[in-house]
């Protein structure tokens, strides 16, 4: 085994050296001869039956994003946990928020200059979780990782948008963030674009995009991603519509485009082609369980409806494939086990799946 774990440029303590140690998983294939989908043997974890173009390359952590370059995957130790990256060729995984005292982060993504947005609470009480989760604000670090996190001063739910063409990004509020701006159920999301002053990160040119109130259905909405190549539409969750729905916002127009419209199935876009025409999704079509239970499925962004399966994760009771993000040149995409009773975004590994190699048609 070959990793290397470090804390920033430093290594880490050799005590805690040893409990990621046996975390980790070397970067090499998987076995070529899974069991069949869809019939497994009870209590088998699907990590132990891999189709050989999907290789597990941590043994721990959650919610991976590529870097522009497709060297490296950042990800969140665990939730309300340290942003971590993994350099796919020697295998190190350092800490980068290790330097700081913090109370844990929700989401890491890396900004189009290589700087990382992310996003995690003020204060952290282990019995008020679900508070800390909604009040989570968002913070720029410094790729050079020599000093703390830059607040933007906005709170975020869930997931933030990043382009990944410019210093620009989108997010979301709802009214529990902001009781006395926003009526009681409803939430918005806003884009901005970040600049810097004085080396501090700051948002620039920031507007609503548009008013959950303003939609022709009722749902919560979670920014997803920025339609490639031209940017100028802007996936989101439209949660609790027709289970949950997967939906575009011109950023022009504000027209509204549903594009999985499928009733009482479960579809959450994570991830997005660079082509612009496909999205992944977190989809339960294959049982129609629910959230606990998706796959990754891939769905074209025509309004066709058209998908394909593309993991069978939730064919082992108790498991589930979720929170995937396709590389930059449409090659791989990295992923998470997770477990269908946690709550979600809580991983068990990242996985990365080849494209080419699957025989996917679409990069």
């Amino acid at each position: 085994m070959n990793f290397l774990i470090r804390k920033a440029d430093y290594l880490l303590l050799p005590a805690l050296t040893s409990v990621l140690y046996f975390a980790l998983l070397p970067v090499v294939a998987a076995e070529s001869n899974p069991s069949s989908p869809g019939d497994p043997q009870a209590g088998e974890n699907p990590a132990d039956h891999l189709p050989s173009h999907i290789s597990r390359v941590t043994g721990f952590g959650e919610r991976a994003d590529w870097s522009l370059d497709g060297q490296r995957i950042l990800f969140l130790s665990k939730t309300f946990g340290d942003a971590m990256e993994l350099d796919m060729k020697t295998k190190v995984i350092r800490n980068l928020t290790a330097r700081y005292p913090h109370h844990g982060y929700t989401r890491a993504l890396y900004l189009a200059n290589g700087d990382i947005l992310l996003s995690g609470p003020e204060s952290f009480d282990p019995k008020r979780i679900g508070e800390a989760r909604v009040q989570c604000w968002l913070y720029v670090l410094d790729k050079s990782g020599l000093r703390p996190a830059s607040p933007l001063g906005t709170k975020c739910s869930e997931g933030p948008a990043v382009s990944r063409k410019r210093m620009h990004m989108a997010w979301t509020h709802v009214a529990a963030q902001y009781p006395d701006e926003m009526r009681n159920g409803s939430s918005r999301m806003r884009e901005a674009d970040i600049i810097y002053d004085k080396g501090q990160a700051k948002l620039a040119d920031e507007k609503l995009i548009i008013d959950s109130h303003d939609l022709p259905f009722r749902c919560t909405m979670e920014t997803q991603n920025f339609r490639p190549p031209e940017e100028t539409e802007l996936t989101f969750s439209a949660y609790g519509y027709q289970g949950t729905d997967v939906c575009g916002v011109d950023l022009v127009t504000k027209k509204v485009t549903n594009y999985s419209n499928s009733p009482g199935q479960y579809d959450e876009p994570e991830g997005i082609y660079p082509d612009g025409q496909y999205t992944l999704v977190e989809c339960d079509k294959q049982n129609l369980k629910g959230s606990g239970h998706v796959d990754l499925w891939k769905l074209k962004l025509d309004g066709s409806g058209l998908c394909e399966r593309l993991t069978h994760f939730s064919d082992y009771p108790g498991y589930k494939a979720s929170n995937p993000a396709v590389s930059d040149d449409g090659k791989f995409i990295a992923f998470q086990m997770a477990k269908s009773t946690e709550d979600a975004g809580v991983g068990h590994g990242i996985f990365v799946y080849d494209i080419e190699k699957a025989g996917d048609s679409s990069k």
